[in-house]
């Protein structure tokens, strides 16, 4: 368990995929998680990601808790790590109501960033964006994350085509 100010990063727990299936299920959610169809996810589907949490796999994958109550707001992880060029790939979500825009996914992408440069021994950390996560890129950039380039019209979403902006920062721009 890894605590910041407002949050903490746990393990998931088996019998929280119901509710972790209902946040990432949320339109406003699903929209910016990954470029395929944005199609529901099942009870099966959350319980076969649980099922493939492992250290042993280059992924590590954490539930974010809130603090104040023990509540599970969201997630975030490492997707790909490459030990030979020494980077990782992160991605997170908060879909709970009423924490968004708070600073809570603030909050656990320092911990993230923390636990990779300095208990993985990482240098550089790389993460991809839509371009219409305005929050999301906010968030980023306020942590340091340089945008490194832009995929043009690489996602078509709610009728149009939007870019994907490819963020990253080294070890020795992380300020926290």
């Amino acid at each position: 368990m890894y605590e910041g100010v407002l949050v903490r990063l746990r393990a998931y727990e088996k019998e929280e995929m119901g509710y972790v299936k209902d946040l990432i299920n949320k339109s406003e959610i699903k929209k910016y998680l990954s470029p395929g169809i944005p199609f529901p996810y099942t009870l099966e589907d959350e319980l076969k990601f649980y099922e493939s949490i492992s250290a042993n796999n280059d992924t590590y994958t954490f539930a974010i808790e809130a603090k104040e109550d023990e509540e599970l707001i969201g997630g975030c992880g490492i997707n790909a790590i490459d030990w030979k060029n020494s980077t990782a790939t992160v991605g997170i979500f908060i879909g709970k109501e009423g924490f968004l825009s708070k600073g809570y996914g603030t909050d656990a992408m320092k911990i993230l960033i923390n636990f990779i440069f300095n208990e993985m021994n990482i240098n550089k950390i790389k993460l991809d964006v839509y371009s219409f996560n305005v929050r999301a890129i906010n968030c980023y950039e306020k942590l340091g994350f340089k945008k490194e380039g832009t995929l043009r019209k690489e996602i078509f979403r709610e009728g149009k085509y939007h870019d994907i902006l490819v963020y990253g920062m080294f070890r020795d721009e992380f300020k926290y």
